[in-house]
């Protein structure tokens, strides 16, 4: 039964032909990406009904498999990988980080272990350096690759979380939390949402949480900060999810080093200032932290999903994140199961190592200084119809408002509905507002233009109702 199995299976020309057919798919989709509706329409989000079957009791043709997926399921899309997306904080994708992708997708390999796939090892290994260097951080500062921020948050503040409970004389490993000394955190009131969940999931609760005031842009005010020790994390922001802001880590990080208190910096996509000459004022001080989480798959557009852990110390980091088993065969050379939460994992290093690769120093950083002058001129043209800038747009974060909530609102569903651009509602200081987030490296000057035109029209619609 299994030879007949792997018979039906493996059949080289076969194989080909469908990869073949994927190929064709996949080329089709991508040369209609500039030019298609960045959201569905209301008649391809009806083809998603089609996916709705009962189990199958025998299998599928692979071709219809793949053309049940291009059918239904490509027109259903979000256009992320174009130029006028503005969503969620969504990189694009650069086009030699997906080919690097279909290449290795097919290595299937898994970054475990070095002897699990010695390749994803090596790559790994050379990242943590690039990395390192792009950032300027410790020499020492070890990297974990995982599936974005919030995962990252999640290991930097584990290790945060055991290494003040043993400096306090804790030994959390065998005696767990019931019991343990109180870990205070102090963050801005701005903090992301992934900050709380992570806290949540480590087991400190909101009474051991302090939210600072923050300034108007949503940064730690210096003057409110509370006093700081050896039992608290103090988490800085790289880039605030609304305004792009940036705490003074400068100065953050000098106060909470004479405590002796650890420092977290949550850079998601702000992180990648530091490459930039132009904007790396925004950064500076970042290398007194402790730990960092940052994401691949935003400002530098390396295909989802590839978030990137980092922490001072290596031995800390790996104790607090390693499993033992009489089967796990550590090599002396670069385990990534050591650096996250997961074991079984997809080798993320490669489209990051191809991404660093080929744009280089000089080309990361200008990446960042393209992202940030598209969203200086959209901020500039939406100033000229009308619209509040609600932000000092300081990286590549643009916050909006037409007139009031009510007005903002009627104005963003008319460009949801219009389908030229995408991006969504947040809350600023108790009213509605739009938030832009220019993230692609596809986004052209045309791109923006065609976006204003589409607010222009929501502006017209919105006028026009309001007559009425």
């Amino acid at each position: 039964m299994q030879e007949d199995f792997y018979e039906s299976v493996s059949k080289p020309l076969r194989n080909k032909q469908i990869f073949e057919m994927a190929k064709g798919y996949a080329f089709d989709y991508i040369d209609g990406i500039s030019n298609r509706n960045v959201y569905p329409k209301e008649e391809d989000l009806l083809k998603l009904k089609n996916f709705y079957e009962p189990l199958p009791q025998v299998g599928t043709d692979e071709e219809e498999i793949l053309s049940a997926l291009h059918q239904n399921g490509s027109p259903n899309t979000l256009a992320q990988t174009g130029g006028r997306y503005f969503g969620f904080v969504n990189g694009g994708a650069l086009p030699v980080t997906l080919a690097v992708k279909w290449l290795t997708d097919v290595w299937d390999q898994n970054s475990v272990l070095y002897v699990a796939s010695p390749v994803a090892g090596v790559i790994e290994e050379v990242c943590e350096k690039w990395i390192v260097d792009l950032f300027g951080l410790p020499a020492e500062t070890a990297m974990g690759l995982v599936g974005g921020s919030s995962d990252a948050s999640l290991c930097a503040l584990t290790v945060a979380r055991n290494t003040i409970l043993e400096r306090n004389g804790y030994n959390i490993y065998e005696n767990g939390l019931m019991g343990a000394p109180e870990i205070r955190v102090v963050l801005s009131e701005n903090a992301h949402a992934t900050i709380f969940k992570a806290l949540s999931i480590l087991g400190i609760g909101s009474k051991n949480i302090i939210k600072a005031e923050a300034n108007p842009d949503g940064t730690l005010r210096l003057d409110k900060l509370p006093e700081l020790d050896e039992r608290t994390i103090l988490i800085l922001q790289a880039g605030n999810v609304n305004t792009g802001a940036f705490d003074k880590f400068d100065t953050l990080c000098d106060l909470a080093n004479e405590k002796n208190a650890w420092v977290h910096i949550d850079g998601a996509f702000g992180l990648w200032a530091k490459t930039s000459k132009e904007y790396a004022y925004l950064a500076k001080g970042i290398e007194k932290a402790t730990s960092w989480s940052v994401d691949a798959h935003k400002t530098l557009n390396v295909p989802y999903d590839c978030g990137i852990v980092l922490c001072k110390y290596r031995d800390a980091f790996c104790k607090a994140l390693q499993a033992n088993g009489e089967y796990i065969i550590y090599s002396g050379k670069r385990d990534g199961m050591l650096y996250t939460t997961a074991m079984s994992r997809r080798a993320r290093a490669f489209e990051l190592w191809a991404a660093i690769k080929y744009l280089g120093k000089e080309g990361i950083a200008t990446l960042v200084e393209t992202l940030c002058r598209n969203a200086k001129t959209f901020a500039g043209r939406l100033s000229q119809l009308g619209f509040t800038i609600l932000n000092d747009v300081v990286y590549n974060q643009v916050l909006i408002q037409y007139v009031d909530d009510e007005m903002t609102k009627r104005v963003l569903e008319y460009v949801q509905n219009d389908r030229v651009c995408w991006c969504g509602p947040t809350q600023w200081k108790g009213n509605m507002a739009i938030r832009l987030s220019v993230c692609s490296w596809a986004t052209t000057k045309e791109d923006i233009e065609l976006c204003v035109d589409s607010f222009k029209r929501g502006i017209e619609y919105t006028r026009e109702k309001n007559l009425n």
